[in-house]
């Protein structure tokens, strides 16, 4: 019988986990620049933490068996939900914002994972709690750009939307009719609007929603010629000094898009999509967006602090880096090889190589095992791109032979 991982995973081989993290690496330093604290949460969580109030589809979840036990488990989808469930209840008694970054793997059923596609993914992102506003939008958007910055990510752009402008335009639908409406606008699904019994005026609304694509001038005009109430007009207005202040921005490619509904639907003001375009095909590295009111779902008292994050997809980013030549193309090769030339010399030989281990640089140093001679443990040597063989003599002394 041939072992091999379970349907929707997969292991990851040496040269894999190097890649991994060169990217991961280079993402941290930026979080801790723009002042982020990392954060790690329960891989396992309760089901009603990690639906946040229904937001999360249950089927997304991966559902653990239970031994008698009350509390249904799963494994975490996203990291918003454990995030904030952690912040309110046990770092309540701490100062506002909190800058708060992760790197971590999730878990997740899709429609493509019923066909025994990946279930488990790996993400590194932010969550700004306890600001709301202007400028904490603008943080959180410009840190996206310096993070594709820093892995010298060429051609990607940012789709900019806004849930609590899409909704409120969506609330003029029949109640029965909306998630209809919500879900074929979603998916830019044209023959839905045409069959669903609407009034000819909510067919030519949902198809104005469906267009509200493009350049934020051309976007922000077609929306602000509906009929808007007071509290809509002002979130367009909030959004129209958000784009100029990217805008302003050398390099930040933009485009709006207030038909861009996210399957997590805990989001309440901006979301957004980073993607990347390729002669073959468009590729969503990550996603985001403002949640004034998921920390409320679990803090003691249902207080609502405001929030906003997003995650990068480590796989995708992997696969666009691949073809830069960025990437690591080889594990790194140890700097020492050392060998002990007989028995005697095994103590001096762990003694030496932990000498060179101590240094404050990062040396790598592998000792030989025994079992073969000296051109044997050579060719051993070459083969893994080893720069030198320290030989340990019986009296502790050292002969150097570079190998490079």
């Amino acid at each position: 019988m041939v072992y091999q991982p379970a349907a929707g995973a997969r292991d990851l081989l040496p040269l894999d986990v190097e890649k991994k993290r060169w990217i991961e690496d280079r993402l941290q330093q930026v979080f801790h620049r723009w002042g982020y604290h990392r954060i790690i949460t329960s891989t396992l969580e309760r089901m009603d933490t990690l639906m946040a109030g229904e937001a999360i589809q249950r089927q997304m979840v991966i559902q653990l068996q239970q031994n008698g036990e009350d509390d249904e488990l799963g494994l975490r989808p996203e990291l918003t939900a454990s995030i904030a469930r952690t912040v309110v209840t046990r770092m309540a008694g701490g100062t506002y914002p909190q800058r708060l970054y992760y790197n971590a793997n999730v878990f997740r059923r899709t429609w493509e994972s019923r066909h025994n596609r990946q279930q488990e993914f790996y993400q590194a992102g932010v969550e700004l709690l306890g600001a709301g506003g202007l400028l904490a939008n603008a943080e959180v958007l410009l840190l996206v750009a310096d993070c594709l910055a820093a892995l010298g990510l060429q051609g990607w752009h940012l789709i900019l939307g806004e849930a609590g402008i899409t909704r409120s335009l969506l609330s003029a639908f029949p109640a029965n009719l909306q998630d209809q409406v919500r879900s074929a606008i979603a998916h830019l699904d044209r023959i839905t609007i045409d069959t669903l019994p609407l009034s000819d005026k909510l067919r030519d609304r949902a198809r104005i929603i469906m267009d509200l694509r493009g350049t934020s001038a051309d976007v922000l005009q077609k929306v602000s010629s509906l009929d808007l109430d007071k509290e809509q007009r002002e979130a367009v207005n909030n959004l129209k000094s958000l784009v100029e202040l990217l805008e302003s921005e050398k390099q930040f490619p933009l485009t709006l898009d207030l038909s861009l509904i996210q399957t997590i639907d805990y989001y309440t003001g901006i979301v957004f999509e980073v993607v990347n375009h390729t002669e073959s095909q468009a590729r969503v590295l990550g996603r985001g967006g403002r949640y004034d009111q998921l920390l409320g779902l679990y803090h003691p008292q249902g207080e609502n602090i405001p929030g906003i994050g997003f995650g990068l997809n480590i796989e995708d980013l992997y696969q666009v880096l691949l073809c830069t030549q960025q990437l690591p193309q080889a594990t790194p090769a140890s700097d020492w090889l050392v060998a002990p030339e007989s028995a005697n010399a095994n103590a001096f030989a762990f003694a030496y190589a932990q000498k060179l281990r101590d240094s404050t640089d990062l040396v790598r140093v592998e000792i030989d095992l025994g079992g073969r001679d000296a051109e044997a443990i050579r060719q051993y040597a070459r083969d893994r791109s080893i720069a030198q063989i320290a030989w340990i003599k019986a009296d502790g002394s050292a002969k150097i032979e570079p190998l490079r």
